[in-house]
C-alpha cells in the first residue's frame, strides 16, 4: 500500500526582504514549484498585530502547512509560532534559521512526505549546507 501524503503548503516568513528573496532564488531551481511558495515579508515598522493579520491571510484553512521563519525569537518567528498554536494541531510545522538549502529541500519533498517528516528532512538540509570552509593559500 502506498501512502499520499497531501501537499504541504510552504511559507516563508522573515524581515524584509529575505522572505521575497529566498522564493526569489528559489526559483533558481524549480520556477513553477517556487511560484506556490507563500511570502512574508515582515516590515521594521509593523506593529505585531499588523503582522498576524498578514500572515493569517497566507495560511490554507485545513490544510497541511509548513512556515519557514528567519531568527528564532524575533518577530517573523513570534508570528509563526503564534499562528500555528492557533491552528489545528498538527496542521502546522515552523522551523526557524532558513536558509537557501531548507527552501530547496522543502520543495523538492513538500508533495512527497508528510508534514512532520518535511519538517526533518528541512532542518537536516539546513543543518547540513551549514560547515566552516577553509581556503588554503
Amino acid at each position: 500500500m502506498t501512502y499520499f501524503a497531501p501537499m504541504t503548503h510552504l511559507l516563508i516568513v522573515a524581515h524584509a526582504p529575505l522572505a521575497s528573496a529566498l522564493a526569489a532564488v528559489a526559483a533558481h531551481v524549480d520556477a513553477e514549484a517556487a511560484a506556490g511558495l507563500g511570502v512574508l515579508d515582515v516590515a521594521a515598522h509593523w506593529p505585531t498585530e499588523t503582522t498576524d493579520a498578514a500572515l493569517a491571510r497566507l495560511l490554507p484553512p485545513g490544510e497541511p502547512v509548513l512556515i519557514l521563519a528567519d531568527v528564532f525569537g524575533a518577530s517573523p518567528c513570534n508570528a509563526a509560532l503564534r499562528a500555528a498554536v492557533l491552528r489545528p494541531l498538527g496542521s502546522t510545522q515552523v522551523v526557524s534559521g532558513v536558509n537557501v538549502a531548507m527552501v530547496w529541500k522543502a520543495l523538492t519533498y513538500q508533495r512527497r512526505e508528510p508534514l512532520a517528516a518535511l519538517a526533518r528532512r528541512v532542518v537536516e538540509g539546513g543543518q547540513q549546507s551549514v560547515m566552516p570552509l577553509v581556503v588554503m593559500a
